[in-house]
């Protein structure tokens, strides 16, 4: 027990009542970048339902496309030249349909992995913070016992 409270003694950056205006520096620091993290975060966040929206709208209409060409598809197989022709139309229609669609999806994943990668960092200023408290508060339980 007594390496455990030594080991997170040592690894303490901020150790004395002379290293407070430096931790009150740091503690600062940490905490203008939760905030401009959490502003990120909920920027990100409100956006991601319009994301959302367009991936579904672009599926929608990709799935549409398809249907039509494949109406197409089937009409020219009994049809004429000009039949074949609007067939080819209408695959490369529903085909441009569908790499939009992915598209939009692939924009939904990126916003989300934003959303991710933002928590993650929030995560690690929280716990920054939380440590520049506990030596805070070692720091003043020295100055008390002095």
């Amino acid at each position: 027990m007594l390496l455990t409270v030594s080991a997170a003694t040592f690894a303490q950056k901020y150790k004395t009542s002379a290293d407070t205006g430096k931790l009150n520096v740091e503690y600062a620091k940490v905490q203008n970048n939760i905030a401009g993290i959490n502003a990120k975060l909920a920027a990100n966040q409100s956006g991601l339902p319009a994301y959302q929206t367009k991936a579904s709208n672009a599926g929608n209409t990709a799935q549409t496309a398809s249907e039509t060409s494949t109406a197409s598809t089937n009409k020219a197989k009994s049809g004429n030249l000009q039949d074949s022709k609007d067939a080819k139309k209408s695959a490369d229609n529903a085909y441009d349909k569908a790499k939009d669609a992915k598209s939009a999806n692939n924009d939904v994943g990126k916003q989300n992995e934003k959303i991710r990668k933002l928590k993650e960092d929030l995560r690690q200023q929280r716990q920054r913070l939380k440590d520049l408290d506990a030596m805070r508060a070692d720091i003043h339980a020295q100055v008390r016992k002095n």
